[in-house]
């Protein structure tokens, strides 16, 4: 699915489980199993909260990961016959109905999805559990508007006026998550009927467009660590704390801020591969993605927000992070239907 904005570990932990009514850890016991997770290049957890895990267990867990989550997803969907592990995280809302179209998951509801907002869950046969959520929006650099004394625009309407013209960098929807969220967004808000217009519009208002998230953010954005030429950029509502957290010194403030009337919204997704080697053990993992001990690692791993209701945030995420009131969102079974088709459209109004 995304490219994320912090480096990702590369691990294999041993973890040892018994199985309570639900498939999460209950206790110490011996096992020689080893469960492997398929993923996404961008999953990240701390050596210490699979340590902790693995005081309980005894079931290993082999990371397997399959490049963005995109190629990772479909890679798990041509060896659904012979899986390549035996639980999968990652697959988001944007391409859910075409994992559950496939049928590579079978139903396993933790307990702990009862601490899930009900707008998380969003499959209702419980073939997937949701475990982080996030935002992706349009950043701002903001120096760069005090600087030039430029208004920041507050809508999607807004970028397109001329005011902003050639100051926004987006992604390529063909090649990238953020980029195919924020063409969500432009469907979500301008519908079947005018979306494409407003792309011609943000076309005619030079609006750049890159194959990915880093070299939008890190070699076009005018706040990013290349000091590019546009100060508009499609990113994360988590990027401000981000650039707090790495920064050296830290900063009293963040340079950056979101657009939060340009946000989609982005749930990531954990199941129990069908014909998996191991099913008990997947169980057990994706059930522990729900514990408050992964919950609480999630923000400065992957800088998302963890899906379980409650769980305590790090500072930098309380006081940078932006959470939008009313982010766009679209049913996944209709982003499953038109997502091919309104990619080839963008293509053909954007690139031409």
């Amino acid at each position: 699915m995304r490219t994320r904005i912090v480096a990702v570990l590369v691990f294999a932990a041993v973890l040892t489980a018994a199985c309570g009514s639900d498939g999460a850890p209950s206790g110490s016991g011996a096992s020689d199993e080893t469960v492997t997770l398929v993923t996404h290049n961008s999953f990240a957890v701390s050596k210490r909260v699979l340590a902790a895990f693995t005081n309980e267990t005894g079931i290993t867990v082999k990371v397997l990961k399959n490049g963005d989550a995109g190629a990772a997803l479909n890679q798990a969907i041509l060896t659904k016959d012979n899986p390549l592990g035996d639980a999968f995280f990652g697959v988001d809302n944007t391409f859910l109905s075409r994992a559950l179209g496939a049928g590579i998951f079978v139903p396993f509801t933790p307990s702990a999805v009862s601490q899930v907002p009900e707008s998380l869950r969003l499959d209702d046969r419980g073939r997937v559990t949701p475990i982080d959520v996030g935002d992706v929006c349009v950043n701002y650099d903001k120096r760069w508007f005090a600087r030039e004394g430029v208004p920041v625009p507050t809508t999607l309407d807004d970028l397109a006026k001329p005011e902003y013209r050639g100051r926004l960098v987006v992604e390529n929807p063909a090649t990238s998550s953020p980029g195919l969220a924020f063409l969500l967004a432009s469907v979500a808000k301008f519908g079947d009927d005018g979306w494409d217009a407003y792309w011609s519009r943000l076309r005619d208002n030079e609006v750049k467009v890159v194959d990915g998230w880093e070299q939008a953010y890190n070699n076009e954005f005018s706040a990013g660590s290349g000091h590019g030429d546009y100060p508009l950029v499609v990113s994360y509502a988590s990027s401000p704390p981000a650039e707090v957290y790495y920064a050296d010194p830290t900063p009293a403030t963040a340079p950056t801020a979101v657009i939060t009337e340009t946000c989609f919204r982005q749930i990531e997704f954990a199941g129990v591969l069908k014909g998996a080697a191991h099913p008990d053990a997947a169980r057990q993992l994706v059930a522990f993605m729900l514990s408050e001990r992964f919950q609480a690692d999630i923000p400065l791993q992957m800088f998302v927000f963890p899906a379980v209701t409650g769980t305590p945030l790090p500072s930098v995420f309380t006081q940078y992070a932006t959470i939008p009131p009313d982010p766009f969102t679209l049913p996944p079974a209709e982003i499953g239907a038109q997502r091919d088709q309104w990619i080839e459209q963008w293509t053909n109004t954007v690139l031409r």
